[in-house]
């Protein structure tokens, strides 16, 4: 997905601490996995790799919430981070944050910009 906004999904999608919604975006590297969920009632996107090591966070696709529903957790290393900045608080990469993936929500769906 490059190039002005692309649809990623409709707003409706993602509840609030809920599943989030893989998609790729184009970096100059090449593809790389995203994810988009809803916390706080709005949308927050980041590419779908630990600050730790370069793994998936989501334990199952798209289950990216800790069970409390609170905090993005990484399945492999359990760092948990805070899901309005990408921090991460706890874990092997404390302090470090999740690379985060420019979104807006406008006309009842996510769109990825850029």
């Amino acid at each position: 997905m490059a190039g002005g906004a692309c649809v990623i999904c409709a707003s409706g999608d993602l509840l609030d601490g809920g599943d989030g919604i893989r998609f790729t975006v184009t970096r100059p590297t090449g593809e790389e996995p995203a994810f988009v969920v809803r916390h706080g009632g709005r949308v927050r996107a980041y590419l779908n790799r630990c600050a730790h090591v370069p793994v998936e966070l989501d334990w199952q696709p798209g289950r990216f919430f800790d069970s409390d529903r609170r905090y993005l957790i990484c399945a492999t290393h359990g760092a948990l981070y805070e899901p309005g900045s990408g921090y991460c608080f706890a874990g092997p990469c404390k302090g470090r944050t999740l690379v985060p993936v420019e979104v807006e929500e406008r006309d009842g769906g996510v769109y990825l910009v850029g």
